[in-house]
């Protein structure tokens, strides 16, 4: 071979060619880097495993607060429940002991007031003896204009023969012009027929029945007159004002 002059010259060696060799080179590096691919593979699984495990802890762990905070909310509910029956229950209880002692005031009530009446009745004093006009009570019955009325008129004596006379009940107001008028309570109960109502009684005799206001007619006061007829007769007057209760 021919030589330049001055150029470097490189040692040349001669070897054999080894196909064999250069495969398993080859395969050495494949295999290296399947290796790592794997590793890498099986080290994200197993990463990836231990946080689904630490994920499904947390899990059960959250799982078991909410069963636990949803038995503390059940339980709250319950004692509210609790609570507000109770509140209903001591209402209630309260409403009907107070409804009991206004029930039982007003039958006391009527009790010390029939005493007195027959009390009254039966040891009258000087001064108040003879034929008397007692209480007047007017109710309203929910329909308009329409009452109820109860009269009692009482004769006061240590000995009680029987008395007989007749009374007078007559309704004052004025119409809707304002003017006065006055109604006899036969023009407005269908249960009395005259304008003398009859008395006939030893101790006490009720007048009582329904009566109805006419259209524009406001009623103001009652005025009664009771006579009693014989030796020793009387005439008693006395006017209420319009003593409408609620029925």
């Amino acid at each position: 071979m021919a030589v330049v002059k001055g150029s470097y010259q490189y040692n040349l060696r001669v070897v054999p060619d080894e196909p064999g060799h250069r495969y398993l080179g080859k395969f050495a590096v494949a295999a290296v880097i399947i290796a790592l691919i794997a590793g890498a593979y099986l080290y994200g699984r197993y990463e990836q495993r231990d946080q689904r495990q630490e994920a499904l802890v947390e899990l059960d762990l959250v799982r078991s607060q909410l069963r636990e905070k949803a038995v503390e909310a059940e339980e709250l509910r319950q004692q509210v429940a609790n609570l507000a029956l109770g509140a209903q229950v001591d209402q209630k209880a309260n409403e009907d002991v107070r409804g009991e002692v206004i029930r039982l005031k007003a039958q006391i009530a009527e009790l010390e007031e029939n005493v007195s009446f027959y009390r009254g009745l039966m040891s009258p004093t000087e001064n108040k003896r003879g034929l008397t006009i007692g209480s007047l009570d007017v109710i309203a019955t929910g329909t308009p204009r329409h009452y109820q009325y109860k009269l009692v008129v009482q004769q006061l004596a240590s000995n009680h023969g029987h008395l007989r006379g007749h009374m007078q009940f007559t309704v004052v107001g004025r119409d809707a012009d304002g003017s006065a008028r006055s109604y006899a309570l036969k023009d407005l109960s269908s249960g009395v027929g005259s304008d003398q109502i009859r008395l006939g009684f030893r101790y006490f005799q009720n007048v009582s029945g329904e009566m109805v206001l006419p259209e524009g007619f406001t009623p103001e006061r009652i005025e009664l007159v009771a006579k009693s007829s014989g030796k020793d007769a009387v005439k008693v007057e006395k006017k209420f004002g319009w003593p409408v209760q609620q029925g």
